[in-house]
């Protein structure tokens, strides 16, 4: 008898989580992972370049993503203390440079890159801060030195690239041996299904992605949650800190 209840409960398990799939593909858009560079370069430009690269902020404010995430920070579960120099990539409207400069140590350098130059305006303006840096750069070409950087934080960018490899290398040849990012990327949930069709980006399962990581030599430190309620739906997306080997 037990056997037989555990066999009916995977089957249930089994259907359920079939259905979840179905419903994910359908509602997310996943197109973005068969475009090319060029065509994912004028699917951001139009995205973000237009009216919802301006309402970022906003949506970010109303989500509680940029209060949860300054949380992070404020609680030090990303340990901004010892970071000499920072890039953020993707930086959009600004959310992540405004907590490397609010809670990292006095003296910090902090880089602010971002495909569009209309978001760095928006970035330069949101942050009224002498000290960041701002470049128009493509995540998958970082103009900068190898180990150039000793903290890298990326939030919610490496879903837009069709294939997160080259991002992931670039980010992991300007980081410093030892040095830490911060990763924040769309998840395959129901929740993240709906992101990447608002937002026009792929999703990303949480273990092939951590491989992927692991394969580059970019080692798992933690998994970050806003708060325990999202750890416990798995919501969120996908929050973590990594190590360069």
């Amino acid at each position: 008898m037990p056997n037989t209840l555990n066999k009916r409960r995977a089957k249930r398990l089994g259907k359920k989580q079939l259905r979840r799939k179905v419903l994910h593909r359908i509602i997310s858009r996943d197109f973005v992972s068969r475009m090319n560079d060029d065509e994912y370069r004028r699917e951001a430009k139009r995205v973000y370049g237009g009216p919802k690269g301006a309402f970022l902020t906003v949506a970010s404010t109303l989500s509680l993503h940029i209060p949860m995430g300054e949380r992070l920070f404020r609680k030090r579960k990303f340990d901004l203390r010892g970071v000499r120099s920072a890039l953020d990539v993707g930086s959009g409207a600004g959310q992540l440079a405004k907590h490397l400069l609010k809670y990292g140590d006095p003296g910090i350098n902090v880089t602010c890159t971002d495909l569009l130059q209309p978001m760095l305006c928006r970035a330069r303006t949101r942050l009224d801060s002498p000290v960041p840096e701002f470049v128009a750069a493509d995540l998958a070409t970082l103009p900068f030195a190898d180990g150039s950087f000793d903290c890298v934080t990326c939030g919610y960018v490496l879903e837009h690239l069709p294939d997160p490899v080259p991002g992931l290398k670039e980010m992991a040849r300007v980081l410093q041996t030892g040095g830490r990012m911060f990763l924040l990327v769309t998840e395959d949930t129901f929740s993240g299904a709906w992101t990447s069709r608002l937002w026009s980006c792929r999703t990303h399962n949480r273990k092939e992605l951590l491989r992927v990581c692991e394969n580059l030599g970019l080692i798992l430190k933690q998994e970050i949650w806003f708060t325990r309620m999202h750890k416990a739906f798995r919501a969120g997306g996908i929050c973590v800190e990594i190590v360069k080997q």
